[in-house]
């Protein structure tokens, strides 16, 4: 028996597939074979979009959990102290350098000038 949960693509990824595989046509290149690209892309899209759905369902799960068990404080205090994960973000000092070096560059430019 066939896939039951197969679904038909939607016209507007059925659309896309063909943009790209038009877009990337040869010029000895049929019809048919054109079509057959086509279809070839549109399931690579449906494929891609199956994986980011999975994703995101596990990252909601994910979430979810974390959610619960953080939820109850009585729980926090027979574990002991939480801790709690500060993410830092650092720039580099070389764009900056860099910045600065241009703008001193253009403005002793304007002054021999």
């Amino acid at each position: 028996m066939a896939n039951k949960n197969y679904q038909k693509p939607s016209p507007q990824t059925q659309e896309e597939a063909m943009k790209i595989a038009r877009a990337t046509q040869r010029p000895a290149q049929t019809k048919e074979q054109t079509k057959l690209i086509a279809q070839g892309i549109q399931k690579g899209i449906e494929q891609y979009k199956k994986q980011q759905k999975e994703k995101s369902r596990e990252l909601n799960k994910r979430r979810k959990k974390a959610a619960h068990s953080s939820g109850p404080e009585s729980e926090q205090a027979e574990t002991g102290p939480s801790t709690r994960e500060t993410i830092v973000y650092g720039q580099h000092w070389l764009p900056w350098l860099l910045l600065g070096l241009t703008w001193l560059g253009i403005g002793v430019y304007r002054m021999m000038r």
